[in-house]
């Protein structure tokens, strides 16, 4: 028992910087072609998709170092393997690589390279590698032309006026993306690697005139910590951006699957990070009131985005709180519903074989299954699902009397009313089922206790120094243009009404 507790201590013992982070080797390249050709194949354990074209370049010897199917063919031997068999060479190999770089190759991605750490990246990046005997320098062409899915609308970020074009997984198509919509020579792209494996790149992108220089040293200095060997999701990354003071529920940094979001944003100040791989935008920092905020609300009239907005807020409470109330008022306080409404969960409760707080709790958990199940599995089955679960936990389980018909509704509009926040979803969705059991055992002080501890929660935390809680506290000048009042755009574009505390000139406009 003891050696079993001590090997989880061990486990979950952070561990120190000697520990985890190794000084990454650099293998510098041989002069001999064979040699440096023999250690590829030895290092690769000659895999099948690893590709080296050898070849007699007017009595030099020469190779194109390559991976299968992450290379444009075409444009390999066209741009590259055709006019280097059209060309002679001297017995100079340095100058040779510099007449293949400067006079030969007819494409623009082309630099040197001296270690093999740089080659396996570069070749595994969709790059080709041209290396010749008696050289100790090779040279990486960018020919990437890897299979990718094509630009469309985004699944989850849906907007009813706006672009149709959503992040896909190439990460210079990301680039290319927010380049376009973003015509300003200060828009600062900067890549990085992560992953002691995956070697996965990652973009940082922001404005250099508007972003703060404090806060893009802190991300970079968070960034350069990681360690860890693979980031196949963007969600590998995030614990490491967020500040570490206290447990929290929310989090404080936001993603997004739509360039034009990701552009309002950087021009509010804030940073971008594009994961290779992933069609989404992980955004730094990141406040509370954003998650109430769409792209739509800024096409819309400030009328009806105002309305909408508020509407997200009553959303975000009644799914939060709405079933613990309806527990605690059931169970304590009966007298505070209407008589009418009151003679009817009377006889609901007295119909049913659980308390009010165990039928609540059931149905939260049936309906996140059912939530989960539909996620999951494929979508003609996922259908299938839906329908089934509707007819079990509708008015055949109310009819069998194994569930009331009230708690059946407060259940189903909390539900609802968390799919409005899908950001929120995730804390939510736990703090439902928190609220559910403070109610139904300490009633509405219970309620009143957790509200308060969750509102300290949210209102000590922080993103990259600066309150999650801006702009409303602390509140400056013409904060609250954008929080519960979407104010027009003349009032937003005025910047001489720049909001106080915040990384960027104004909120809103980016949603």
């Amino acid at each position: 028992m003891y050696e079993f507790i001590r090997a989880i201590k061990e486990i979950y013992r952070p561990k120190s910087q000697s520990e985890t982070k190794q000084e990454d080797k650099k293998t510098y390249f041989y002069p001999q072609l064979q040699t440096n050709l023999d250690f590829i194949r030895d290092s690769f354990n000659n895999s099948a998709d690893l590709t080296i074209h050898e070849m007699k370049l007017s009595g030099i010897n020469g190779a194109v170092i390559s991976i299968d199917n992450l290379t444009d063919k075409e444009v390999l031997g066209e741009s590259v393997i055709k006019p280097l068999f059209s060309h002679d060479f001297s017995a100079n190999a340095k100058q040779d690589l510099d007449d293949i770089k400067n006079k030969i190759l007819c494409t623009d991605d082309v630099k040197n390279i001296t270690t093999f750490e740089e080659l396996f990246k570069v070749i595994m990046s969709g790059f080709a590698v041209i290396a010749l005997d008696g050289c100790n320098v090779m040279l990486s062409i960018g020919i990437q032309g890897f299979k990718s899915r094509s630009i469309s609308e985004p699944e989850s970020d849906v907007v009813q006026r706006g672009s149709k074009e959503g992040f896909v997984e190439p990460i210079r198509t990301n680039m290319a993306l927010l380049r376009r919509r973003m015509k300003n020579p200060k828009l600062y792209f900067e890549v990085m690697t992560l992953g002691n494996l995956s070697k996965t790149e990652i973009c940082l992108c922001y404005l250099k005139d508007i972003a703060s220089p404090d806060i893009v040293v802190e991300l970079k200095r968070r960034l350069r910590k990681i360690n860890i060997d693979t980031v196949l999701a963007a969600g590998y990354i995030v614990p490491y951006l967020e500040d570490k003071k206290g447990v929290s529920l929310f989090s404080t940094v936001g993603i997004t699957e739509r360039s034009d979001t990701v552009c309002g944003k950087i021009a509010e100040g804030r940073i971008a990070i594009l994961v290779d791989g992933v069609p989404s935008a992980l955004i730094v920092p990141y406040l509370f009131v954003e998650n109430f905020q769409t792209l739509d609300d800024y096409s819309n009239k400030p009328y009806f985005a105002t309305f909408t907005r508020r509407l997200k807020y009553a959303a975000f409470f009644i799914a939060m709180m709405l079933p613990g109330i309806f527990a605690a008022l059931g169970t304590f306080n009966p007298e505070m519903f209407p008589t009418l409404m009151l003679n009817k969960i009377a006889g609901s409760i007295g119909a049913t074989p659980l308390s009010l707080m165990s039928e609540t709790i059931l149905l939260q958990f049936v309906y996140e299954i059912m939530r989960e199940s539909g996620l999951r599995m494929p979508q003609p089955l996922g259908y299938a699902v839906s329908i089934v679960g509707g007819l079990v936990i509708g008015d055949t389980a109310i009819n069998a009397g194994l569930i009331g018909a009230p708690t059946l509704m407060v259940v189903a509009v909390a539900i609802i009313c968390s799919y409005i926040i899908p950001n929120l979803y995730a804390p939510v969705a736990i703090l439902r089922l928190a609220f559910t059991v403070a109610g139904g055992i300490w009633g509405i002080w219970g309620i009143a206790a957790l509200f308060c501890f969750v509102f300290i929660n949210i209102c000590s935390k922080s993103t990259f120094g600066i309150p999650y809680t801006a702009p409303l506290s602390p509140v400056g000048k013409g904060a609250l243009r954008d929080v519960f009042i979407r104010a027009d755009w003349k009032t937003l574009s005025d910047k001489s009404a720049k909001v106080q505390n915040m990384p960027g000139s104004h909120v809103g406009g980016g949603a």
